[in-house]
């Protein structure tokens, strides 16, 4: 997706562009030559600091806004735009602004709906007000629920979510298919595994770990370890959604849901095991019971990923963490 490969550069729409996958993704499409309005409201979700740092290297861009608006008011949220240049419409628009967290949501479930539905419904009319012809949804794999079938694929059941934040990315899903049958939009709808790499949001499982068995702390270990995640590296992520940009805009009208993830599991203790290793602690263990809410396994069938979106993940487990302690090591 690069003008050296022949593709025009894009007018891409980010919303949660100053977050974490928003700035990576905002950065690899600057580096194709593409020009990118992040939209973000800065949520007090987690430290404002963190998000600005992530996002001020890409400030110097020049193909670069930085557009300060809710996502759940759509008509500020356009007016912002096109005050910040874009007056004539956008190629595509990629959804990445939601409250996360599976606990948190449990403990605030009118906020997660709030953000989360009412959120993806204005960004949806948003592109039908700017007339934007292709949609990018950034969902969850917790929308899979307790399945009993690993990996999951994408025609599995999902009627029964079992957190509100679950709740919320299935909700996302059906209202992208009602807009695209509605009004034509070329949408695909994204199921991300446990995305994990440098500026990865501080109250995540990888980093809360790094930061506290730094400091000599327990860490809070639930359940007996059992529990495993399909861990995917950030550039994985960003990688495939690219491919689902592609993907949205060369076939209008299109909707698809596509995991991605790097289709294979992790166990809560061997992820301890390979994180303290790379920081060279021995790990402290506060031993707590299961979290509601919490499924025991997520790991992603990807074959649909890579028929239709080229997606090929590269950094395995092993590698991807001693990159994260590299990042963490020297920003901390």
């Amino acid at each position: 997706m690069t003008e050296r490969s022949g593709t025009r550069p894009l007018r891409v729409v980010v919303t949660g562009g100053a977050g974490f996958i928003g700035s990576h993704l905002c950065a690899r499409l600057l580096d194709g030559g593409h020009r990118v309005w992040a939209v973000d409201n800065f949520d007090p979700f987690y430290p404002e600091t963190v998000k600005r740092a992530g996002v001020a290297p890409l400030l110097r861009r020049e193909n670069f806004r930085l557009v300060e608006a809710d996502v759940c008011e759509p008509a500020a949220t356009g007016e912002a735009l096109r005050a910040a240049g874009l007056d004539d419409g956008a190629d595509v628009l990629v959804h990445l602004a939601a409250r996360a967290g599976v606990r948190p949501s449990i403990e605030h479930p009118l906020l997660y709906s709030r953000v989360n539905v009412e959120g993806t419904a204005a960004t949806l009319e948003l592109a039908r007000r700017l007339s934007i012809p292709a949609y990018v949804f950034g969902g969850s794999s917790s929308v899979y629920g307790n399945a009993a079938s690993v990996p999951f694929r994408e025609d599995d059941p999902v009627a029964a979510p079992i957190s509100p934040y679950a709740a919320t990315k299935r909700a996302g899903e059906l209202l992208c298919h009602a807009h695209g049958h509605l009004y034509g939009t070329g949408i695909v709808c994204l199921r991300f595994f446990t995305v994990y790499g440098p500026r990865q949001r501080p109250d995540l499982a990888i980093h809360k770990f790094a930061r506290l068995m730094r400091a000599g702390e327990p860490i809070p270990f639930f359940g007996d370890g059992s529990t495993e995640r399909d861990y995917t590296y950030v550039d994985d992520i960003v990688q495939g959604v690219e491919g689902a940009i592609r993907y949205a805009l060369a076939h209008p009208g299109c909707f698809e849901i596509v995991n991605l993830g790097e289709n294979g599991t992790v166990s809560l203790s061997r992820l301890v095991s390979l994180l303290a290793s790379s920081l060279g602690v021995e790990p402290v263990l506060n031993r707590l019971p299961a979290q509601p809410g919490d499924v025991q396994r997520t790991c992603a069938d990807v074959s649909r990923a890579r028929a239709l979106l080229g997606y090929r993940p590269s950094v395995p487990i092993e590698a991807g963490i001693p990159r994260f302690v590299e990042w963490f090591r020297a920003t901390g």
